[in-house]
């Protein structure tokens, strides 16, 4: 928003009226339908949650996982989450490094933090920050017993994932959720065997990601193959990495050469007959 407003106050500085390609966060979901693939959903978690140590706008940070798969997702997302090797990015067999500077160790700590004392939290793994030797923050997965806990709703840009159980025979509701919770509209993903859930959840969440996956993580746009970008508070969805992102940098000409001039005002059909 301050964008907006920096830009309208200084208008009359302007040589002409200036063009706004916006690209600015994310609070990206991964839900899960009864028919899911356990494993496809665990695994889509643990990289679109942890690669990079969420530190991108497509990380995933929230996830919807419906109660006939809860338990055996809980079990093998912990299992995978306590796998993970951490250390130096000079280290490629890391799975995890340090966060990117002292602020956002202090600002992610505190999302957790926070979460340890509620009473509508419940840590799964994780938790633990250590700033010795670097800023490394444990991968860490909060259950959250609200949908609209602060976890689910706040981009934290880091590596914390938190999972809102839901009825496994209300996947319409589910749908609700991730449509609303969040003002963010830049990735997500929909993981169903039944092509029929897949159908529905590409419909309604229409305006919920500018990047929609089916049965993958939401992270790994690859530049030039799928344009990156999305609406609501994630910009304005100009899909970086291909020609319609070039031509909002364009100012567009025309240009017309005429070979053969007329010499007389009057066009032919003002002619006397």
């Amino acid at each position: 928003n301050n964008m907006w407003e920096t830009i309208g106050k200084n208008m009359a500085n302007y040589k002409s009226y200036p063009r706004i390609v916006g690209e600015t966060g994310g609070k990206d979901f991964v839900l899960a339908h009864k028919s899911a693939d356990p494993d496809v959903v665990v695994t889509a978690l643990l990289r679109g949650a942890f690669e990079y140590q969420g530190q991108k706008c497509s990380a995933a940070s929230r996830a919807y996982i419906p109660s006939n798969l809860a338990e055996e997702v809980k079990k093998k997302l912990v299992a995978g989450v306590k796998s993970f090797k951490m250390g130096s990015p000079e280290d490629f067999t890391n799975f995890i490094n340090a966060v990117i500077d002292e602020k956002s160790f202090n600002s992610i700590k505190r999302y957790i933090d926070n979460a340890k004392k509620d009473p509508k939290a419940e840590i799964w793994a994780g938790g633990k920050c250590d700033s010795k030797d670097g800023w490394f923050i444990q991968p860490t997965v909060i259950q959250a017993k609200d949908p609209k806990y602060v976890t689910m709703c706040e981009e934290i840009f880091g590596p914390v994932l938190t999972i809102y159980i839901y009825p496994a025979n209300n996947f319409e509701k589910a749908l609700e959720l991730v449509d609303t919770t969040s003002p963010y509209a830049l990735t997500g993903a929909v993981i169903a065997q039944d092509r029929s859930a897949v159908d529905l959840a590409t419909r309604k969440l229409r305006n919920a990601a500018g990047n929609f996956y089916i049965n993958d993580k939401p992270t790994g746009a690859v530049v030039g193959q799928q344009p990156f970008g999305g609406a609501r508070g994630s910009g304005t969805n100009d899909k970086a990495g291909s020609i319609l992102n070039l031509y909002r940098w364009l100012s567009a000409r025309t240009i017309k050469e005429t070979y053969n001039p007329p010499v007389d005002y009057r066009y032919p059909f003002l002619s006397e007959v």
